[in-house]
Order: C-alpha cells, then sequence, then structure tokens
C-alpha cells in the first residue's frame, strides 16, 4: 500500500523545487572543461557541452552574452566559463547559463585528433591519388554500422525509392564505446578478404565529438586506406567530419546521402533509360496518330474516288502531243514532195530529147523568120530598081548573100549534128537510166548493187543488173 499521509509532488512541483535549491546554491560559479557538442542556432543561442574524462555537463551562451564574448570557442577546445546553474524544465536536465567565457587551451581529445590528422595526412593517406572511384553499377553494397537505430533504416529507404532491385550486405558493428574501433576494423578487412561487395558504406548517426571517437582511430583509417573496396564514409551530420572521412574514398555528409552516392549513375541510367522510354513511346503513339491522320485525308482525297483523274490531264497532253506530231510530219511530207516536183520538172527540162526537140522548133522557126525576112528585103528593093544592071547586080549580091546565109546554115547544122546525143552514141558512148526512157543516172552514188539499170546505144538499149560498184576517188 501506497502511504498517503504525505502529500505527493508532481513532477512540475519536483522539478521547480530543485530548481530553487540550486539557483539559490550556484548563483555564481566558474567552472573548467573541453567544449563538445556545440550547436550555433539562427536565433543567435549557442549551445554545447562542458567534459572532462569522468563527466560532461549541458552549457548554454545566450545572445545577450555572446555579443561580449571576444572569441567563439570551437569544439576540443579547452574553456574556463562562468554563470549560475539552471534546471531546463522540460527535459528535467540541468545546464550552466554561461555569462563569460575564456579559451585555455585545445582539449586532450581534440589535441589527439589534430595530431592524428597530421600525422596521417604526412603519410599521405588523404591524398586524391590514393582515392579509388566508386563504381558506376555496384551489384552489392557492404554497409559497416549498428544494426538498429535510424541509419541502416534511412539507407535501405534511400536504396529502395532510388534502385529496387539492390542487393545489400550488412556487417552489424558497434559505433561507439569501448571495442567499436576494433569492430569496425575487422568488418572492413572482412569485406575485404571475402570480396563479397562492390562498395563500402561505412556510417553512423550524429553525435558528440566523444560518440564518433571510434571513427577517429588509427586503425580504423589503416583498414580503410589498405582496403580495395571503394568505400563511402557517412559518420554525423554535415558538420561534422572524422578521420574515417579524410581517409575514405568519398565522404557523405549524412548516410541517407552515402546510399545515394552508391547508386547514383545506376540511379542516373535507370532514370535515362525511363525518361527515354516514355519520350520514345509518346513520339511514336505521336507519329501514328498524324501518320493515321494524313492516311485518312489521303483516303478522303477525290483523285483516289476517281483515279483515272489523275492521268486526264497527262492523257489530254499526249493527244496534243500527237496532233502536233502528225502536223509537223504531214508539213515536212508536203515540203519534201514539193522539193521531189520541182526536181522532177528540173529533170525533165533536162532530157535530152526535150532539148533536141526545143532546139529543133527554134531551128525552124529562125529559117522561117530569115526567109520572111529575105523575100521581105527582096520585095522592097524590087520595087525601087527598075534598071536591067540594077537587077544583075542585085542579082550577083543576092545570089552572094544567099550563099553566105546557106554557107552559115550548113555550119549551124553541122554544129546541131555535133551535139546531137544520138551522133555521140555512133562514137561509142552511151546513156544509163535508173528506168526506161525516165530519168539519168549522174553519178555511182545513185546506184545500188542487184538495181536494174537500162543504158541507151545509138541502135537501141541494153538492161544490165549492177553486181559491183568502183567510185573513183
Amino acid at each position: 500500500m501506497i502511504s498517503t499521509e504525505k502529500k505527493a509532488l508532481t513532477v512540475t512541483e519536483l522539478t521547480q523545487a530543485i530548481k530553487r535549491h540550486l539557483k539559490t546554491q550556484f548563483t555564481h560559479l566558474s567552472v573548467r572543461g573541453e567544449v563538445s557538442n556545440l550547436r550555433k542556432q539562427a536565433s543567435g543561442h549557442c549551445y554545447f557541452s562542458l567534459k572532462d574524462e569522468g563527466a560532461q555537463i549541458s552549457a548554454v551562451l545566450f545572445k545577450g552574452s555572446a555579443q561580449f564574448v571576444s572569441h567563439m570557442p570551437k569544439v576540443g577546445d579547452q574553456v574556463l566559463i562562468e554563470g549560475e546553474l539552471n534546471v531546463y524544465a522540460p527535459s528535467g536536465t540541468y545546464q550552466i547559463i554561461v555569462h563569460r567565457i575564456s579559451d585555455v587551451g585545445l582539449g586532450a581529445l581534440f589535441l589527439k585528433f589534430h595530431e592524428l590528422k597530421l600525422a596521417l595526412k604526412k603519410r599521405g593517406w588523404f591524398d586524391p591519388s590514393h582515392k579509388k572511384p566508386l563504381p558506376p553499377f555496384p551489384k552489392t553494397i557492404g554497409v559497416v554500422t549498428s544494426p538498429t537505430g535510424a541509419v541502416i533504416q534511412d539507407i535501405l529507404s534511400v536504396l529502395k525509392r532510388r534502385f529496387p532491385r539492390f542487393h545489400l550486405i550488412l556487417s552489424p558493428v558497434k559505433v561507439q564505446g569501448e571495442g567499436a574501433a576494433k569492430a569496425i576494423k575487422e568488418a572492413i578487412v572482412a569485406f575485404n578478404e571475402l570480396q563479397c561487395a562492390d562498395l563500402l558504406i561505412i556510417a553512423r548517426g550524429g553525435g558528440s565529438f566523444e560518440d564518433l571517437a571510434a571513427f577517429n582511430d588509427e586503425s580504423v583509417a589503416e583498414a580503410i586506406f589498405l582496403s580495395k573496396i571503394p568505400i563511402i564514409s557517412a559518420v554525423g551530420h554535415e558538420t561534422d567530419v572524422t578521420i574515417a572521412d579524410y581517409v575514405a574514398d568519398v565522404r557523405a555528409p549524412t548516410p541517407s546521402a552515402a546510399a545515394e552516392l552508391a547508386v547514383k549513375e545506376l540511379y542516373l541510367q535507370i532514370k535515362f533509360l525511363n525518361e527515354t522510354s516514355t519520350k520514345f513511346t509518346s513520339l511514336l503513339k505521336q507519329s501514328i496518330k498524324q501518320s493515321r491522320l494524313k492516311l485518312i485525308g489521303i483516303q478522303k482525297h477525290p483523285l483516289f474516288a476517281n483515279p483515272l483523274g489523275l492521268l486526264t490531264d497527262y492523257y489530254q497532253k499526249m493527244d496534243g502531243m500527237i496532233t502536233l506530231s502528225e502536223g509537223s510530219m504531214n508539213q515536212c511530207l508536203k515540203g519534201h514532195h514539193l522539193r521531189l516536183a520541182a526536181l522532177e520538172k528540173q529533170l525533165k527540162n533536162l532530157s535530152i530529147a526535150n532539148r533536141l526537140k526545143g532546139l529543133r522548133e527554134k531551128l525552124i522557126a529562125y529559117q522561117k523568120s530569115l526567109r520572111r525576112g529575105i523575100y521581105f528585103q527582096l520585095e522592097q528593093k524590087t520595087k525601087q530598081l527598075n534598071g536591067k544592071n540594077f537587077r544583075l547586080n542585085l542579082k550577083d549580091q543576092m545570089d552572094k548573100y544567099l550563099n553566105d546565109r546557106k554557107r552559115a546554115l550548113v555550119q549551124t547544122v553541122s554544129h546541131l549534128k555535133s551535139i546531137n546525143p544520138k551522133n555521140l552514141l555512133k562514137k561509142g558512148y552511151s546513156i544509163p537510166f535508173a528506168e526506161k526512157g525516165a530519168s539519168v543516172i549522174m553519178s555511182v552514188r545513185e546506184v545500188k548493187v542487184g538495181q536494174q539499170v537500162f543504158f541507151h546505144l545509138h541502135d537501141g538499149n541494153l538492161e544490165v543488173e549492177i553486181d559491183r560498184i568502183d567510185p573513183l576517188l
């Protein structure tokens, strides 16, 4: 049974009583220690822990007092603070309200951290030349962290979201306290011996400088440096930096960021392929839609309802060209006929028989005209002359004139006989004709082998078949 004789205090009453008691007992105090877990708020207030080898206490430096501090402390600084003790009722914790603060040097842990950092830097463990590139498409991701807590859940959540088909191997280790550094080192060595991962993530959540001590251990730094497997270090929050971060191939500000870096290339490739597939599908659907609309438009075109309409203009053009060609051919044939008629007329005029007939007619006409002229002059002279001597003289003159005319006529007749083709034929010549009594052959180019040729001689005609032609050069 719980006694009800004494009145029970509420939590608030108890906390307020403790607060009054502590404030009256510790109204002004000075405390020396090492600054840790420093947080500066946007409001201007500064929260941190003051610690030594055996304990730690919370402290707060409000904005009003901070403006009088000449040098703001850093994590690892040994400081001397002056202030008063207070109890923060909502969390039931006690803290020092700092009024003044002075720097008395680096803390032991922070000094050890800087000494190790400088030593490893001299060895070249931080050089970019020793950094191994992360595999673009890791098949298996190894994680060295605590099996409980938010870190592993954050990593799993990011990997599930960015690459659902991931393969992860967890090596559960302590991440703070005694034996944590040894466990982390052994996990890294085991992954390298088994070669069961393409990439390692070493991670833990945020905490004080002491909480991250395992990741500032030299043995852990050595295991990271000697690892053949690329390592991403994701220790604490973005502002927390450890030796493991410096030695690792890549530092991530948070465990979630480490998971994103682990599958960054793969995620980007899958994202690119998905976006490309979506884009090509959209373009293909759009192209098919446009082609279908074009096909429908083409099918509705009047020309496809009456395909002969496509050929109408060509038919008319062809008819026009045929008419034009026929007209041109008729005109050309007409011209050739006219030229042929003219040539036939010229050939007819050049015919020997026609020429002889014309010369004979001219000779007869000339004789008649000469006789009429002579008789006319004789009649005129006879009328003028009446004497006998005159008649005799006239008779002599007339005889002489007639004899002269006769001689001229004989010469003309002789000349005509000399040019008469018939007389030439008697001398051994002949006249070739392409056809009987038709056209005279003037050149061997007018004759073909096998053609029938007629030769006119003075006493008859010969029909000959040409079997060879020898033109003169």
